[in-house]
């Protein structure tokens, strides 16, 4: 985007208008940020006028820091997070006037289709980093607002709540003996938000009409696909900063249904869990909650991903379930340990041309995720085995990037292998990975070699991270967990 362009209305790229739209991804992911700023408690504040809070300076410069870390790619206007201070520095007294005064029109989001695991696509729509910033100022103002409302049983996308808070609550369950899941999945929940619905939720809490023409707004920008731009007529689109709070208002209503009927449930995003004791009970409840979500939240229920089932046969968010004579424990669900082969065996591949500094680099920042997101699972035995498969791969990549005889003779000399024996296993006929289980290979490329190299394992992640984390409270509570 041109920097000298006007910010109240910064010109759309050139598209043509077409009839009909299709409506989680870190470039315009909510950051959540304390109720407290600059000094002023956000969630007292008189909702007639929130767009001055909104636009406050210190609000504005509050969301471009958040912006600015959480990175992220482009929207349709091109320009990246870096480029947005210089554009704020010449434009943004212009920009607040223009939302002030009620001027300013968001452009289109930029349509990104992110492949899911288990098939299929997730539609992400990634706003300008203008309209991410001011996204984002919205959010932090109405986070606090909303979150005295908000249930306990909800988790995702808020602040000091994460997806291990609603595992180990859904384990409280079920060692309290609701060991059936109604597990209800909502079948495109973010493309199929009704606008009228939700900006109807928001006016019950927001006074200041100006800022509900803004939200709603954002809500109808419309979709950039390929050039040509589609209007949005429902949903609220993954990608941009207020979407996590607004879909949390809007699935606030179920939240409310389910506290009134008294269930025991887990909801994150638009994952919903509900504990019951006994399988009669459960259909009961999925067809009652499923009539009422799709009657009074004009949404839909996925039948072919929704059961009642026991939830050591379920996945929830990456995770399952299993029994022990000491009461239920939290596992890896299959499927979220075949995503974590896939993605070593794509760094692992030996084509696709990195260094092995770059490759051991990216393989250390996954294992260090993945196992900071499942350390509540027992997967002792899981780190193990990716452990000692994952030093397979590599050495197999480490021999096939030395290629050629005297290469593959140098390096084993130069790691400690005698002259004669390198010469002879350098001229071996096998085959790349059964050449990777080789004893000489193993001794040459130890696993404390690799560690050496800077490869960061599993087991030794898992093992970090179990004593440093502190699993149960002597109450028997966990970071908001608690029985009841």
């Amino acid at each position: 985007m041109n920097k000298t362009q006007n910010a109240a209305n910064p010109p759309k790229a050139d598209h043509q208008h077409e009839a009909g739209m299709e409506s989680r991804g870190k470039a315009g992911e909510q950051s959540h940020v304390k109720a407290d700023t600059e000094g002023e408690d956000k969630s007292s504040l008189n909702t007639r006028y929130l767009l001055e809070t909104i636009i406050e300076k210190g609000n504005l410069n509050e969301a471009y820091k958040r912006v600015k870390k959480n990175g992220g790619s482009h929207g349709i206007d091109k320009m990246k997070t870096d480029e947005l201070l210089s554009f704020l520095q010449e434009h943004g007294q212009t920009l607040r006037q223009s939302i002030q005064e009620g001027n300013y029109k968001p452009q289109p989001v930029r349509r990104v289709e992110i492949p899911k695991p288990d098939g299929g696509v997730r539609l992400l729509g990634i706003p300008t980093v203008i309209d991410r910033m001011i996204q984002q100022a919205i959010a932090q103002v109405l986070t606090p607002i909303f979150e005295k409302e908000f249930s306990d049983h909800s988790y995702g996308f808020r602040p000091n709540r994460n997806a291990h808070h609603a595992i180990l609550q859904a384990q409280v369950y079920m060692n309290e003996g609701y060991k059936t899941v109604v597990d209800i999945d909502l079948e495109k929940f973010f493309d199929r938000v009704n606008h009228d619905k939700l900006m109807y939720l928001l006016s019950k809490r927001i006074e200041d009409k100006r800022l509900l023409k803004l939200i709603r707004s954002y809500l109808e920008s419309g979709i950039m696909i390929g050039g040509i731009f589609s209007q949005s007529f429902e949903g609220t689109p993954q990608g941009g900063p207020l979407s996590p709070l607004l879909s949390n208002v809007m699935l606030h209503e179920l939240d409310k249904e389910l506290e009134k009927r008294g269930h025991r449930f887990c909801r994150y995003a638009d994952d919903c869990n509900i504990y019951v004791k006994s399988k009669k009970s459960g259909d009961r409840v999925m067809a009652s909650i499923g009539k009422f979500i799709e009657e009074k939240l004009k949404l839909k229920v996925n039948q072919s991903k929704s059961a009642v089932d026991s939830p050591t046969k379920r996945k929830f968010l990456g995770f399952s379930f299993y029994q022990t004579n000491e009461g239920i424990k939290v596992k890896l669900h299959p499927k979220s340990l075949d995503r974590i082969k896939v993605k070593v065996k794509t760094y692992t591949k030996r084509s696709n041309g990195w260094s092995m500094e770059e490759r051991l680099s990216k393989l250390s920042n996954l294992v260090g995720g993945w196992v900071n997101y499942f350390k509540i699972a027992d997967m002792q035995r899981h780190c193990k085995a990716l452990d000692k498969w994952m030093r397979r791969r590599l050495r197999m990549c480490y021999w096939k990037q030395w290629k050629k005889i005297r290469s593959r003779h140098d390096n084993l000399v130069r790691l400690g292998i005698n002259n004669f024996k390198a010469w002879e296993f350098a001229n071996t006929r096998k085959g790349y990975w059964r050449i990777s289980k080789s004893p000489i290979l193993h001794c040459t490329l130890s696993n404390n070699k690799l560690k050496d190299l800077g490869l960061l394992c599993f087991t030794e992640v898992y093992n970090n991270s179990l004593k440093s984390m502190n699993r149960r409270m002597p109450n028997g509570t966990y970071g908001g967990v608690r029985g009841q």
